[in-house]
């Protein structure tokens, strides 16, 4: 599912209009990404929880010539599954349902 076809299923959820579902959907995603920017959490209960974490410098190998590549440290946004997703996922889908 692309961004497009996202506004259109929560439109069509929320009985909203697409306009206003991509404003909201917009406004979710750079609130998020501010917050990790700024070394935030934002936790969703039952859904999940958005922070960040630190990698360290390592080094790696380029695959191809099998040359030592340098990877610098970095700070990567993650993605923690809570309890009601994780269980929404493992549920079967029943026939005719999505």
């Amino acid at each position: 599912m692309n961004k497009t076809e996202l506004v259109d299923a929560m439109a069509a959820k929320a009985g909203i209009s697409k306009k206003d579902t991509e404003a909201a959907l917009s406004a979710f995603i750079a609130v998020v990404s501010d917050e990790l920017q700024n070394k935030g959490k934002v936790a969703l209960v039952g859904f999940g929880t958005f922070e960040t974490t630190d990698r360290a410098a390592k080094v790696g190998h380029n695959p191809q010539t099998g040359a030592e590549v340098k990877i610098a440290a970095c700070t990567a946004p993650k993605f923690k599954a809570g309890k009601a997703l994780k269980d929404k996922v493992n549920t079967p889908v029943k026939k005719g349902k999505k």
